[in-house]
């Protein structure tokens, strides 16, 4: 029994980082490659949600009005949720340039200054953006060629984190393992995973989010996948953005993260798109599983520490499923390893930093998931959200 336990608990691990995947990456090849989406410039408003971003609020729309999209068919809207910094005053000062300020003085949270935003919005699509996040050139038209297919219903861009130590390098090798993974979805089909920083919807498809939802990536990618559309990922339409400041930050963003698929999970009866089962699967492979990874993991070493006191020993694949010696003793040295390396790793200096410091940051994450869950089951997760400090950005 403890034999089966460790293997079901470590084959749920194994699906959820390698095994779905992989899984994808097969199945789409039976899809023949995408083709390139023709010139596709329709009428567009890029919306970039605020909070005190005083710091880099300026460089931000600067950079927002030099973006390769036709002028005249893009319209810009800052949205100012609680902001009680300068940043309302710096933006302010773009109005002769076209942009929109929308500021409302109640912190109302991401997904309100969002809703206020597409009520005063002109464009066919609407891209959403955060403030400390830098547009590659051609992202806007990368993001808009999709939409010439009637059936698509969101696009997501790509995220790309600056690697300027081994936190960078570990985060900046997660998002390019959910590049892939985004890629595969795309061409078997629909992703369901979108990047809240670089996302675009169509307008007539947006519903402005009951209280309490936490996540307005997950939001949006809902509201799209249950109105039986598409979500394409435009893997040229890039956001690149620096690390967090250090690794309680990234723990905190992820904690929030994590809390609002919980939020999912707990309401899947209501919150999947059941009539679209492969959608579902999807979903749930690619994002829903997740944040129970902490708790296989928990199950597999406590369920190797107690093959320990069994007794038996073998050969052949009897002795592997019943965890008898000496694969109990393998089970429990290879959770050793990992867990000791996620012990150090953070102070691994030198070419190998980035490598060791990859037990860490899967620790890290998990934490996070084990924290966000806490949170939201305990009711202390909060809509509004802080801004989170990045390597190398001034104080706000």
């Amino acid at each position: 029994m403890i034999g089966l336990t460790f293997w079901l608990a470590a084959g749920m691990v194994a699906y959820t980082y390698a095994g779905y995947p992989l899984l994808m990456a097969a199945l789409s090849r039976l899809r023949r490659p995408p083709a390139d989406h023709p010139e596709h410039l329709p009428p567009l408003t890029l919306v970039i949600a605020a909070f005190n971003e005083e710091a880099v609020i300026g460089q931000k729309l600067e950079q927002s009005l030099a973006l390769d999209y036709p002028p005249e068919r893009l319209q810009i809207i800052l949205a100012a949720d609680g902001s009680d910094d300068g940043t309302v005053a710096i933006a302010s000062a773009y109005a002769d340039r076209g942009v929109l300020v929308l500021h409302r003085p109640e912190r109302a949270g991401k997904l309100a200054a969002m809703s206020r935003a597409v009520e005063a919005a002109t464009g066919d699509i609407v891209v959403f953006s955060d403030a400390n996040n830098r547009y590659d050139q051609a992202a806007l038209r990368e993001m808009a060629g999709p939409f010439a297919s009637p059936d698509v219903g969101a696009v997501s861009g790509r995220k790309v984190v600056m690697d300027e130590d081994a936190l960078g390098y570990s985060e900046g090798l997660y998002w390019r393992y959910e590049s892939a993974i985004k890629r595969w979805e795309t061409r078997f089909g629909s992703t369901v995973g979108v990047n809240g920083e670089i996302i675009a919807v169509r307008r007539n498809l947006f519903a402005a989010a009951p209280p309490g939802i936490i996540n307005d990536d997950t939001w949006l990618a809902r509201l799209v996948l249950r109105a039986g559309y598409r979500i394409a990922y435009a893997e040229r339409a890039v956001s690149i953005e620096r690390v967090s400041a250090d690794a309680s930050a990234e723990q905190e963003r992820r904690s929030r993260m994590v809390a609002g698929q919980i939020q999912v999970l707990l309401h899947a009866g209501r919150e999947l798109p059941w009539r679209r089962p492969v959608i579902t699967w999807q979903l749930i492979s690619h994002k829903l599983l997740r944040p129970l990874v902490p708790l296989w993991m928990a199950v597999c070493l406590a369920a190797a520490v107690l093959s320990l006191f069994l007794p038996g020993n073998g050969r052949g694949i009897g002795a592997v499923a019943a965890l008898a010696s000496p694969w109990n003793i393998a089970a429990v040295a290879s959770q050793a390893v990992f867990y000791g390396l996620a012990a150090v790793g953070e102070r691994v200096r030198g070419p190998l930093a980035g490598i060791a410091y990859l037990p860490r940051f899967l620790w890290d994450s998990n934490v996070a998931a084990v924290r966000g869950m806490a949170r939201l089951l305990s009711g202390r997760q909060s809509v509004l959200w802080d801004r989170v400090a990045r390597r190398q950005e001034p104080a706000a």
